[in-house]
């Protein structure tokens, strides 16, 4: 399966769910109290992020989409805090603040990147009525693209019903992060994602694949569910739909740091990438890359589109090396998120001379990363006559990729670049040679944008023509 980042900046989602505040405290321990056997953390910095169904919208507006969130809060400091953080995030507000009950806040205790101890503060919203959360969810229900249930039992969505059965009036999917021992309440989600642990606290033990997915296709029916994503830690997710073939992901992340906060990725992107038009398999694809992300930070985080989109780009093996077009303009955008400068030359390179390499060492100075657009076979031959190339694009593009000075390399079948100049809109335009700049083909594109046109030469004595007229003359040299 091919992912490819969809238009998240079109993706309206609105997140309904148990809101609470995650609080860090961090410092320095270099001794033991003399009251007790716990160690004495000397406090340097505070930290506050939004949690539970916070996270979840704060995750899907770091993607770019348009995020808003409704939930029952305390009517206190901590709401305040989580209000401002939000909304600092561009998020919509739509807080039931109850007075008499705080905000839940979590507060942890961390030293030297590990968490010692975690102290919550909280109070079931038991006096909440379902309807006031339906109510500012009926304000807010034109042109979503998804909604998302957040459900961390704290009594937020003890109307579950009442909202699936409002988006399902309004063709909207519904996606719920599920709790507790009975998922009944969630009857006709489109998608619920569970983890392995709390699917099995329904469904009871799974022992192989084959029960996991006989269990899962079940649930669905039992449920009317479209879809289940199972979350399953090392074993990455297991996508379960009705009618369908299961889909399994393998687990992504490369060192996992901190699990906390991962589950609310999995939902946020998944919700994001359902309303910006993905299919379920490839949003579920998507959900899997940024929980790999998630995983590898410490505590409660967000992914950014630039970090799921060089995650991406690393699965189609855009990072570096010989690229398509399409696969260039992903890997490019990608650089410039990164601050990076981007370096464009341009040439045949049919033999791989000292000449060539030098100066594409001298090329990859002028910036942070260097693309190199070559001719196609065609093209060479329009240009250095019958007999030319000596050595295939694809040959060609594999050597060239390998050098350490290129990123990435792509061939245009035109015989010049322009094109590509035009799509790209390279920082700097370089070309080797006896040119002045009015010469170089594409300059006058690059200075019309504002960049930069440069001119390098060649090392002496380096020609590809004048190494093939060699070979020839020695081999017409020869005796019949």
């Amino acid at each position: 399966m091919k992912l490819t980042i969809p238009r998240f900046d079109l993706a309206k989602v609105l997140v309904i769910g148990d809101i609470m505040l995650d609080r860090y405290w961090h410092g320095a321990t270099s001794r033991i109290s003399p009251e007790a056997p716990v160690p004495v953390v000397k406090v340097g910095q505070i930290e506050d992020r939004p949690g539970g169904a916070g996270n979840v919208a704060l995750n899907i507006a770091t993607l770019g989409a348009p995020a808003w969130v409704i939930g029952a809060t305390g009517d206190d400091e901590a709401a305040d805090a989580l209000q401002t953080r939000l909304e600092a995030a561009g998020i919509y507000c739509s807080f039931a603040r109850i007075p008499g009950v705080p905000t839940i806040t979590k507060l942890r205790v961390i030293s030297q990147h590990q968490q010692l101890i975690r102290l919550d503060h909280e109070e079931a919203f038991d006096g909440l009525s379902p309807d006031v959360i339906e109510e500012k969810a009926i304000q807010l229900i034109q042109n979503l693209g998804a909604i998302v249930l957040s459900d961390y039992g704290k009594g937020t969505l003890q109307g579950c019903q009442q909202l699936i059965r409002l988006a399902r009036s309004h063709n909207i999917p519904v996606l719920v992060d599920p709790k507790g021992t009975s998922f009944e309440r969630y009857r006709g989600a489109t998608v619920i994602t569970p983890n392995l642990k709390e699917f099995e606290t329904i469904v009871g033990p799974c022992r192989s694949e084959e029960e996991l997915v006989s269990k899962g296709q079940q649930l669905l029916k039992d449920l009317e569910l479209g879809a289940l994503l199972i979350t399953r830690s090392e074993h990455g997710m297991t996508l379960i739909r009705q009618n369908e073939p299961e889909v399994h992901f393998p687990a992504r992340a490369r060192e996992v740091f901190d699990v906390t906060g991962a589950g609310d990725t999995v939902i946020s992107v998944l919700a994001a990438s359902l309303a910006a038009g993905c299919g379920m398999p490839q949003a579920a694809g998507l959900a899997n890359i940024a929980a790999g992300i998630v995983v590898a930070k410490l505590g409660t985080a967000s992914v950014s589109m630039p970090e799921l989109r060089r995650e991406v780009n690393r699965e189609l093996g855009a990072e570096r090396g010989a690229v398509s077009p399409e696969q260039l303009m992903v890997a490019v955008e990608d650089a410039r998120a990164h601050g990076e400068k981007v370096v464009f030359t341009n040439g045949c390179f049919d033999i791989l001379h000292a000449g060539h390499v030098g100066y594409l060492e001298q090329a990859r100075k002028q910036g942070d990363r260097l693309i190199l657009a070559i001719n196609g076979d065609e093209s060479v031959t329009r240009l250095k006559g019958e007999g030319r190339p000596i050595n295939p694009v694809d040959r060609r593009m594999a050597v060239l990729a390998g050098l350490e000075a290129v990123d990435w390399v792509v061939s245009f079948d035109e015989d010049t670049p322009e094109d590509l100049i035009r799509t790209i809109k390279p920082d700097v335009l370089v070309k080797g040679g006896d040119y002045s700049l009015d010469q170089v083909v594409g300059a006058p594109i690059v200075h019309e944008y504002g960049g930069e046109v440069k001119v390098l030469a060649f090392l002496d004595n380096c020609s590809t023509t004048a190494i093939v007229d060699k070979i020839r003359d020695e081999k017409e040299a020869q005796p019949a």
